[in-house]
């Protein structure tokens, strides 16, 4: 009895493309979990009611996103205008926002 003869064509290489066709999918469905999970930070409005108080001054919250609008450059009559208060008060918490520090300062929590 003859054995057979051991084949000698070439092996084909192995082809990595469709594993990492595979990963860059399994890749994107993660990242598209990821963002379903995640928690929305919300963004502070300047137009918020909750930012005054019943006698029209700034509320603790109002405060703040008054300051959060100066930490990104905006103007005292931007701010005024975008909160819906006088050029005046705006003024005033714009030196009581350089009196804490500015950029510098401790940011507090809103909401």
């Amino acid at each position: 009895m003859k054995s057979p003869k051991p084949d000698k064509s070439p092996k084909p290489a192995f082809d990595p493309q469709p594993v990492l066709d595979l990963i860059a999918s399994m890749q994107t469905d993660l990242d598209r979990l990821r963002s379903m999970v995640e928690q929305v930070v919300p963004q502070f409005d300047p137009a918020n009611p909750q930012n005054k108080t019943a006698d029209g001054k700034l509320s603790e919250d109002g405060i703040e996103c008054c300051y959060r609008l100066f930490d990104e450059g905006k103007s005292r009559y931007s701010v005024a205008r975008s909160m819906k208060i006088s050029f005046a008060a705006a003024t005033h918490r714009f030196n009581s926002w350089r009196k804490a520090g500015a950029e510098k300062r401790v940011r507090s929590l809103m909401g």
